[in-house]
C-alpha cells in the first residue's frame, strides 16, 4: 500500500517548528525597529540644531517657546534650513513633532525627541543646563546635557 501525502502529526510538527522561528525573529525585528528609530531621531535632531542656530544668526534670538510652534517658526524665514515638518518616530502618532524648550532667559533651548519609551520629558534653566525629568528623550541642546 502506496503512503500519499503527510499525517496530522508531521504537518503539526513543520507548524511547531514554523512557529518557534517565528517566535524567535519577532523580538529581533522590533530591536532593529527601535535602532532604527533612535537613529532616525539623531540624524533630524541634528538638522533642527542647525536650523536653530542659523535662526539665531538672522534674528539674533531663538523662536520663542510658543506652543511648541518652532518648527512653524523656522519653516516660516526667507532661507529656511527645514524643508518641511519633521516628525519624531516615538510619537504618539506620526504627525507628532520634536518637543523644543526655551529657557527664559532666551539663551538656551532643547530639541528632544520622547523617546523609545514615549515619556521622555526635558527642560532647560537659564545657564543652559538641560535636566530630563522623566523618560528616556533624546536631546540636542546648545547648552549641556546633565
Amino acid at each position: 500500500m502506496k503512503r500519499r501525502g503527510f499525517t496530522i502529526i508531521e504537518l503539526l510538527i513543520v507548524m511547531a517548528v514554523i512557529a518557534l522561528l517565528v517566535g524567535i525573529a519577532i523580538p529581533s525585528f522590533r530591536a532593529v525597529q527601535d535602532q532604527a528609530k533612535v537613529a532616525r531621531a539623531q540624524g533630524d535632531l541634528r538638522v533642527m540644531k542647525l536650523a536653530m542656530e542659523d535662526y539665531y544668526i538672522n534674528n539674533n534670538s531663538y523662536p520663542a517657546d510658543d506652543a511648541n510652534q518652532a518648527q512653524t517658526i523656522l519653516l516660516g524665514v526667507s532661507n529656511p534650513v527645514l524643508e518641511s515638518n519633521i516628525y519624531d518616530p516615538f510619537g504618539a502618532t506620526t504627525t507628532t513633532l520634536y518637543e523644543y524648550k526655551i529657557s527664559a532667559n532666551g539663551s538656551y533651548y532643547v530639541v528632544y525627541s520622547i523617546g523609545s519609551g514615549g515619556s521622555g520629558v526635558v527642560t532647560i534653566n537659564n545657564t543652559g543646563e538641560a535636566d530630563t525629568t522623566a523618560g528616556s528623550p533624546i536631546i540636542v541642546t546648545n547648552g549641556q546635557i546633565q
